[in-house]
């Protein structure tokens, strides 16, 4: 199955998001004295799971795109289960494992969900922009 360019631009979107607030997260860890080398493995870890489960949740669009709406609910209904639980088994690994820190790999899971809140957000600005631009008399 040939990866779509929408989903290939999303992902990539969603990893350099994640890599900023990464970067933030570490160094507040840092300010606050609490950082080593277990941030970095428990921050690493959150986002390899929060960016895998945003790209398979865009491949699992891709090929649901073509089914009948009943197959294609289908579908999406059964991939998101399976990424909820595969991210629970991530998040239990972060959690018992002393290598991670469980709050970097908490927090890194919702990083995502952070950066498409900040693109919607900062798009319907701009939308707004063209919006008042378009009617507006220069005159």
């Amino acid at each position: 199955m040939k990866i779509d360019d929408a989903v290939k631009r999303e992902t990539k979107y969603i990893a350099i998001g994640s890599v900023i607030l990464s970067v933030l997260m570490e160094s507040i860890f840092l300010i606050a004295h609490h950082w080593s080398y277990t941030v970095i493995l428990g921050n690493l870890l959150g986002i390899i799971a929060a960016v895998g489960n945003f790209f398979l949740m865009g491949l699992t669009v891709q090929s649901a795109v073509g089914l009948e709406q009943k197959d294609a609910s289908a579908k999406m209904k059964a991939s998101q289960t399976l990424r909820m639980f595969m991210l629970f088994a991530i998040a239990i690994l972060g959690v018992l494992a002393p290598c991670f820190n469980i709050l970097a790999v908490l927090i890194s899971l919702f990083f995502p969900r952070i950066v498409i809140m900040c693109r919607s957000f900062f798009l319907n600005k701009e939308e707004g922009k063209k919006e008042n631009d378009g009617g507006e008399n220069v005159e």
